[in-house]
């Protein structure tokens, strides 16, 4: 009785080792995924910062309004990372903005539009000044975000899912920011530039054509160029 008492206390003792020892893998992967996506975070942050202060993000364009390749390490993230971490880049792209429009403005004739800290004669930045540097930047990784899951629930192939999630996620900043300029300083703006408000909408147009829409391009095509490889390697990485 004695020894069959001490075997099932064994085999006990050997069952919580291996539930123990389970317990401590399960943990040790999670930490290790935790640590993968803060790397993965950090790297994304890094492109952005080096497409927001350096010329390298720039793009050749017609207007007052740079066009920039901020948006795509933003839409990456988005896609890659989910829609929190790709919401979360674009609060930090409109943080680069602002403190590029604040520090060294491409253009300082109009950057009372995106810091309240510019002001040029009687226009002066504002509250909405912020709105527009930060909200649509923001929308950016939520929208190409939230497309992309609902893509991939669609089933659609992956060329388009990839795409037209970047595609989206890039217009909806450039919409929001004209949008923005337009109704919150659209006189201002004018007479910054010279021009009669009654003009501002052609404008608006040209600069959708000339900055919005090859930014769409290079966005959509970003996305699946870059964001399908690193989310397929991150996809293989987890399972195991």
């Amino acid at each position: 009785m004695a020894a069959a008492r001490e075997k099932i206390t064994c085999r006990r003792k050997a069952i919580l080792r291996c539930g123990n020892w389970e317990s401590v893998a399960i943990m040790k992967a999670s930490i290790s995924q935790k640590t993968l996506r803060v790397a993965q975070f950090a790297l994304l942050l890094a492109l952005e910062a080096i497409v927001c202060f350096t010329p390298l993000g720039s793009l050749p364009a017609v207007g007052p309004v740079v066009a920039t390749l901020g948006m795509i390490p933003v839409i990456i993230t988005a896609i890659v990372m989910g829609t929190g971490a790709g919401t979360a880049m674009g609060a930090f792209a409109g943080l680069f903005s602002f403190l590029v429009w604040t520090f060294m403005p491409p253009n300082p004739l109009v950057a009372f539009v995106f810091t309240p800290a510019y002001s040029l004669g009687a226009s002066r930045g504002n509250f909405w000044s912020l709105v527009i540097c930060f909200v649509p930047r923001i929308l950016v990784g939520t929208v190409a975000g939230l497309c992309f899951r609902l893509f991939t629930r669609l089933d659609w192939k992956k060329p388009f899912a990839y795409g037209v999630s970047g595609v989206l996620g890039s217009l909806v900043n450039t919409f929001l920011v004209l949008g923005g300029i337009y109704f919150f300083f659209g006189s201002s703006y004018a007479s910054a530039l010279g021009q009669n408000f009654g003009a501002l909408p052609a404008l608006i147009g040209l600069m959708i054509l000339t900055n919005g829409i090859p930014e769409a391009i290079l966005g959509g095509i970003a996305a699946y160029a870059i964001g399908y490889p690193i989310r397929r390697h991150v996809m293989r990485s987890s399972r195991f």
